[in-house]
Order: structure tokens, then sequence, then C-alpha cells
């Protein structure tokens, strides 16, 4: 099912990196000399922290967008701006998803460092300009979200050579330890971001943009002072231009027809009915079978479709996959949860509620930093299939545990139960990521690394359009009419109630996520809330009616998205099983 090969070897044209070209490790960029044996500890500790930025990046907006939209002055519930708000949020996934792979080839032809270094350079750079944006409205967003667009293409440059950077430096006896730090440094990024966007937009919305641009400085001029190639590289290989332009064209249609899939069209809840997403649906499909047909033909193709053959590699990317779309199914539901039910109805203000939602996910967190570098660390002696394997299992019963809680939950037990589920992807990511990158010749480790973290980060990227399809889906069966019947209960005439149910869910869907009460928003255009009693008037504008109102309909979409969750983790749990006894051990360090 994964391919045959074990030995991990693939024949490629390579070439010693050349001393006098400054790739070679005696002549890396910065110090020169052979790197000493602390060399593999610096390594480690600035790509923890390039990834670490580039991941808390793709978070951080997602609790900050309400700040972000009133500072420039829009609207996020209007409905011509949920394109808006959904590209400050997909616009960055996107690009990091896309560019990968082409940036991890780059860096197996021109130096992984290189690559690496311009990252964090342009990284740092957009964040300023991001900060400083002077428009206001729509032109203002638009701002937003083009240097989102340039920031990302940094954050893609890091994210696709740090691993290779790291399986460079490190022998295999250490390697499944660097490399669980990494990514639990990124795991911790995505999730930390959320209470850092909380804590931030209290000072000013820009001020999520700020506090990547100090550590960014530091961090741009430590990794050109201290790191250099210690990998081989192949200045001589040519650039598959064809297979980067089908591969780039193929998977933005894929990705944007998602984008707009969950949106609604006429008279339909979502958009998968538009023609014009059906047509970027389509096409993108047929481009990726194009490039497919491409990189089994051209020389020195971009995307080595011969690391199929590996199996560790197929089913350790298989396995990704899928984990990467149930977790970030995981991350928006809960924050829909917390946001628009569970804080609301304990008595927090909306205000306040994207702070307290990030606090109350910190046992997630937690439990990624409890497992990650520990089962990277008994990954190298022991093997990463139980762990990996073990983890996703606990995943998909965390999973099951979430679905059968009560909308108004009791908190330690959710605690309990989101703990578990950092626990297990702690266990996966280390091990499986180690494994991926331990079993790929050295030389195409770049290629390896920017494939690996395509496939997470479009995972992410298609868990927004499968679970809030599946999530507006659930709501759209049960929403209208508790909405109509609640509101008639507080006297709003049934004309206009019925009027205001029949808006497309995901509006309401949209308001959970951003931790408002739309109810205001969507009665006061019609001045029904200085007609009736005073009484019902608050009732409707207050914490309580919106959160008890969409709780029914709510976990209705939520048995929908947790089943589909722990089904994804279970198959990926048999596709990690299936990697083999030992995978990776073939590619042996005797090159270093």
């Amino acid at each position: 099912m994964f391919g045959v090969s074990t030995t991990g070897r693939i024949p490629g044209p390579t070439v010693p990196n050349d001393p006098a070209s400054g790739a070679g490790p005696g002549r890396g960029p910065g110090l020169g000399g052979e790197p000493g044996p602390r060399y593999k500890w610096v390594a480690l500790s600035n790509t923890t922290l390039g990834m670490f930025m580039a991941t808390l990046d793709g978070s951080i907006v997602i609790i900050a967008l309400p700040a972000i939209f009133r500072g420039i002055g829009l609207d996020p519930l209007a409905p011509g701006n949920i394109s808006y708000l959904l590209w400050l949020i997909m616009g960055y996934l996107l690009v990091t998803a896309v560019l990968v792979v082409s940036l991890g080839r780059l860096g197996d032809i021109f130096g992984r460092v290189r690559i690496y270094n311009l990252g964090f350079a342009i990284f740092s750079a957009s964040s300023l300009v991001l900060s400083l944006d002077p428009l206001h409205g729509a032109a203002g967003a638009l701002w937003l979200i083009g240097f989102r667009l340039v920031q990302a293409l940094g954050g893609a440059m890091l994210m696709a050579n740090s691993a290779a950077i790291l399986t460079d430096a490190f022998p295999s006896e250490q390697r499944g330890m660097a490399l669980g730090i990494n990514q639990i440094s990124a795991l911790t990024g995505q999730f930390l971001g959320l209470v850092a966007g909380g804590v931030l937009v209290t000072v000013d919305w820009r001020a999520v943009f700020w506090v990547n641009v100090p550590i960014g400085v530091v961090g741009t001029v430590w990794s050109y002072r201290t790191l250099r190639e210690t990998g081989t590289t192949n200045r001589s290989a040519k650039i598959d231009w064809a297979g980067n332009v089908s591969f780039t064209c193929g998977a933005l249609a894929l990705l944007a027809a998602i984008t707009y899939g969950i949106q609604p069209y006429g008279s339909h809840s979502t958009g998968w009915t538009n023609p014009a997403v059906d047509a970027a649906l389509g096409g993108g499909v047929l481009l990726l079978l194009v490039f497919g047909v491409i990189e089994s033909r051209v020389a020195e193709p971009m995307f080595r479709l011969g690391l199929f053959k590996i199996r560790a590699f197929a089913a350790g990317n298989a396995a990704g996959l899928l984990t990467a779309i149930a977790r970030g199914g995981l991350q928006f539901m809960l924050i829909i949860w917390l946001q628009g039910i569970w804080l609301p109805l304990h008595g927090y203000s909306y205000d306040d509620t994207p702070l307290w939602a990030g606090i109350c996910l910190l046992p997630l967190t937690a439990g990624f930093l409890v497992s990650g570098p520990l089962c990277g660390h008994l990954s190298d002696k022991y093997g990463p299939r139980a762990f990996a394997t073990g983890g996703l299992l606990l995943m998909a019963a965390s999973f099951v545990g979430l679905l059968f809680l009560p909308v108004d939950f009791p908190y330690p037990l959710f605690g309990l139960m989101v703990f578990a589920s950092g626990v297990g992807q702690g266990m996966f990511s280390a091990p499986n990521t180690s494994a991926i990158m331990g079993s790929v010749p050295r030389e195409q480790r770049g290629a390896a690394s920017g494939m690996r973290a395509t496939f997470q980060n479009s995972g992410i990227s298609l868990s927004i359009g499968i679970f809030f399809s599946l999530m507006i889906t659930g709501l759209a069966s049960t929403l209208p009419s508790t909405l109509s019947s609640g509101l008639q209960a507080q006297q709003v005439p049934a004309g206009l109630a019925g009027q205001v149910a029949t808006l497309p869910p995901v509006s309401t869907l949209f308001a959970a996520f951003l931790g408002q009460n739309p109810v205001a928003h969507l009665l006061a255009p019609s001045g029904v809330l200085t007609t009736i009693p005073p009484k019902n008037a608050a009732t409707l504008t207050g914490n309580e009616f919106f959160p008890h109102l969409i709780s029914g309909p709510f976990h209705h979409g939520l048995t929908i998205v947790f089943t589909a969750a722990a089904t994804m983790a279970v198959v990926a749990a048999i596709a990690s099983l299936l990697r083999g006894s030992n995978p990776g051990s073939a590619t042996d360090d005797s090159a270093r």
C-alpha cells in the first residue's frame, strides 16, 4: 500500500559541498571553520525560535480578528466582509501550504541555511509593515491580507528548511529529540498564539504584529551569524519550473475553492454548488494530475515522487496529513465552543472571551510540552511506530470523550480531555517527523522537509473547509427553527424572526468564532429593540441568550465534527502502524 522500499536510498544527482562556494561545512554563513560540538544546539535553538514565530503568527490573528476589524473600521459580520475575514486566516495557510515544497527544493540546491535566513528577514520585515497599516475599511483589510501573504512567504522558508537543518546537524541517535523539540515549538506556537492574541489586543490590535519585530530582528541577525551549511548542495541542479507552476496553481485553486466553498451562495448555506467553486476544484485537481505526470518525467523534479516508495516516508506523511486535518478542526471547534457558548454562559463578557478561551486551552499546550520532547527522545531508542500510533489512538479517544461532554461542561473534565489530546499529538508529532526525515537520503532532506510541511499545512487548510462545512450543514438543519422560536419568545414579531432565521448560518458560526453576540447586530436595523419591552431587549442583547439559543444546534454539529475527527485519527493510526517496525534506520549517518 505504501511502497516496498525500506532502504530509504533514492539515487539523485549530488555534489559535495564546495568550500569555495561558501556552502560547505567550513564556509557557511557567519563564522568560518568546522562546526564544533555545540553547533547542533545553536541550530536547534535558532530553528526552534523560527518555527515558533512562524506558527504563532498563523494563529495569533485568529483571536485578534475582532479587534483588528474594529481598528480598521470594518464590520466582521457584514455579509460582504466575510471574505476579508477568511482571507486573513486562510491567506497565510495557503502560501505556506503551497510554497514549502518549492522552497525546500531551493534549499537543496542553494543551501538550506541561506533560504532559512532569508525567510527570517522577510518574516520580520513584513511584520513591521503589517503593524503600520495606514488604511481603513476594505482598503485596510486588503493591506493586511497582502502583507500577510508576504509574511507567509518568510514563514514558509522557515518551515521548509528547519527540519532539514536539524537533520543535518544531529546524529541519528539524537535526531528524534531535536525534531521533537522543534515540532513541539511549532505546535506550541499555534496554541500560545491564541493566548498571546487575547493579551496583546488589550494593548492595541497592532501589537499582534509588533511582537514579531524585535524577536525577528534578533533571530535574523543570530541566524546569519551562527548557522552554516552542514549538508550537501547541488548547485548544478535545475529548477523544475513546469512542476512549480502546475503545483502552485493547482494547490492554490483547490485551497481557494475551499475558502469560498464555506461561504453562502444564493439560497444555499455553503458555496459548494457555486459553479466557480466547482470549476476551481476541478481545475485544481486537473493541474495536480498534470503536475504528477510532469514530476514522473523530468530529470530533477521539485516533488520527488520516488520518495513515496519509502514506506516510512509515505505512511508518515499520510498519517501527518490526516492528523493535521483533525487537529485543525479541533482547534477551531474548541474556540467556537469556548468563545461563543461556554464562557458567556459562565459570566465572561464578550470582550474578554478571546483571552480566556486561550487560557482555557492551556492544558492542550501543556500536553504538547510534556509528551513531545520526551517521546521524541524515547523514539530514538525504541523506534517511532509505537509512540506515533499510540498517540493517534489517544487523540481519537479524546475526540470521543469531547463528543460526550455536555455543551455546558464541567471545566476539569474538559481540561483533562484536551490535555489528553495534547499528549497524544505530542506523542505522534516528534517521532513521526523523525521517522520521515530519517528515512530519506541526506541530499534530499530539504525537499522531504518541504513535502512534509506541505502535507501538514494543507491539512490545516483542508480542516477549515471540511469542519466548517460539516458544522454549517449541522447548523442549517436545526438553527433556523430554533432561532425563530427563540426570538418570538422574546416578543420579536414572527415575520422579523423568520427573516432573521433564514440568514446563512455561517454568520452565526463566525459570530461564535469571534466571540460576539450577533443578535443586536441582526435586529438593530429594524428598530425592534426599541419597541419590545426593555426586559426582553436586555435579554436578547445579554450574555446568555445567544449561547443558550445556539447550544442545541451547535452540539448537533459538534457531534458530526468530532465523529469525523476521531475517524481520521483512527485511520491515521492505521497508516502509522504500516510504516514498518523501525522506519528510517536504513538511512545512516556514515556521511557525517
